[in-house]
Formats: structure tokens, sequence, C-alpha cells
């Protein structure tokens, strides 16, 4: 599956009060400004819209539905930065990162124009005048620019996000770390901890919605062996706690709760290596739940 990382580097113009989290915020704009961008029949609804097969909005704010799969797979994932802070002022940046699953990297010059848009609108409480900034820069893996001044540049070839196998090494420890909540169910009911099973359930759905969705089709892989060996791995360490994080719904006008695990967990096993290439890959694409707000991002540390 290609995979596309941009960086989006943003000044305000008018001073923003943003929350904490702002993956939601971000999510939020991005999806009105698209729609807005995109939209040609303005007073229909998406779900009956004749324009929908072809339409950028449905295709990457509404995602894909498949058969036996819970829930739509989305070809994007919005990565607020670190930074906590609420208060900003004229002249201070704020910059995010998008990743674009598949064929979702052929509307970039959409996302950037959508991504411009909400600078017009402004983001965070709808205050006159606040939160307004303007598009500086967009770059590709953190470092070229390809685009600045309004001018978009002929973008590289994509990186391929794929199953590789590591080295013969037998890997005996494995450490997960939740950057941002990992939102994830088990038997229905939401997880306050992480037992490496549950894990490699979450990253093996993950992986396998997305590869049919945006990539070259369900991977083949021994979904039942895979599982039943990682029940057998013990946790080490377990450094967890759940976070909530409050974001406001325009759609159901309301405040609203929603968080997941944080903190870090350690794993031990006879031999852990055949579990790192799924690790490897959700390290990059995200896991669990809302992922296109910027939740699930982990990080993968091997000894």
């Amino acid at each position: 599956m290609k995979i596309g990382s941009y960086q989006f580097i943003t000044r305000f113009t008018t001073s923003a009060i943003l929350p904490e989290y702002k993956g939601s915020t971000l999510r939020g704009a991005f999806g009105r400004a698209l729609k807005k961008c995109a939209c040609a029949l303005r007073r229909q609804e998406c779900a009956t819209c004749m324009l929908a097969p072809s339409c950028c909005h449905t295709f990457i704010f509404e995602g894909q539905t498949l058969p036996n799969v819970q829930g739509r797979q989305h070809p994007y994932v919005i990565q607020p930065d670190d930074d906590p802070r609420r208060e900003y002022l004229p002249g201070d940046t704020l910059s995010f990162n998008f990743l674009l699953f598949g064929r979702a990297n052929d509307y970039l010059p959409h996302v950037i124009y959508a991504v411009q848009e909400m600078g017009k609108d402004g983001l965070g409480k709808n205050t006159p005048e606040q939160g307004r900034y303007r598009l500086e820069k967009v770059t590709r893996d953190n470092h070229r620019t390809i685009f600045e001044n309004s001018v978009l540049h002929k973008a590289e070839e994509l990186p391929e996000l794929a199953l590789h196998q590591v080295a013969d090494q037998q890997a005996k420890e494995i450490t997960v770390v939740c950057h941002t909540p990992l939102r994830l169910k088990y038997n229905n009911q939401l997880q306050d901890g992480l037992p490496f099973h549950v894990l490699i359930r979450t990253a093996l759905r993950r992986i396998s919605s997305l590869e049919a969705a945006y990539g070259h089709g369900e991977p083949a892989l021994d979904y039942r062996g895979l599982v039943a060996e990682a029940a057998r791995v013990e946790q080490k360490v377990a450094d967890c706690r759940w976070a909530d994080i409050q974001r406001y719904s325009s759609r159901q006008k309301t405040a609203m709760q929603f968080g997941g695990i944080t903190g870090r967990v350690v794993y031990h096993g006879d031999n852990l290596s055949p579990f790192l290439p799924l690790l490897r890959y959700c390290e990059k694409a995200h896991l669990g739940k809302q992922t296109t707000f910027g939740l699930g991002r982990i990080g993968v540390d091997v000894g």
C-alpha cells in the first residue's frame, strides 16, 4: 500500500484558542472545508448523491465499507503536533501531518486546498476573526518541500507500506509506547489494559482492512496462529493509564469524552520476531479506533 506523509506548516494571522489535543478540531475543520471545495451538488446528501463514486470528499472523509469489517475504513490520518498549548498569537506557527493511504494520495491537491480554506474559516472557538491562518509550506517526509508560494511541485514516487520481514534474530523483548491514546475494544468492551493478544488482534484488523480497501488486497497471514502465539506472550512491565480527551461534535451539538490507553508496555517471549512486521506497519499507520483524529500512534522498540 502506498503511503504519503505530509507536514503542513501554518502561521496564524489572528489569535486562536485551541484544545490541548488538536486532532478532533483539525479533523472537523478539514471535513467541512473538503466538502465545501469538492461538492458540486450542495443540497444533496452524500449517501444519495450520484457524484459520490467520483467525489474526493466521499472517498477521503467518508471512507470505505468492506464486507465482514465493522465500521468504515478511512484512507487518512491527521497527526497533530505534541504541543499542548492552547493560546496562539498572530505570527505563531501550527504544524500537523497528514498520512494518506493508497489512492488518497492522488487527491493531495484537494487536501492542500482544503487546508488553505480551513485557515480562512478559522480554527478553534468561533468568535469573530479568531483562529485564522495562512498555509506557508507543505513538506513530504518532513524534509522535501512540495508546496510553497501557491505552487505544488511534482511529487516523487511514494514508498510502500508493507509487512517487511525482519532479520532472523529472535527478539525476546518488545516495548510498545502509546504516544497518543490507543482506543480499542475486545469482546465489545473498551480496554484499559493491553494484553499482547489484544494488541495483535487489533493490529491484524487494521492491516487487513487497510490493505483490502487501499492496498493490494487482504494479506495472506496465519491470523489464528498469530493470535494463539500472542496469547502466550507475557507482560514484563505494564505502565498504562487511561487518558480522556474532550471533543465537540458539531453534528450532535455537544461536548463528548473519548480517550484510550497511554503509557508503555514491555512484552517478553521466546521469539517475538514474527510479530514485528505487524507492529512496524501499525507504527506508521496507527491502530485502534478514531485513527483519523491521530489516536493510536505507537512506538516500537526491540530488546
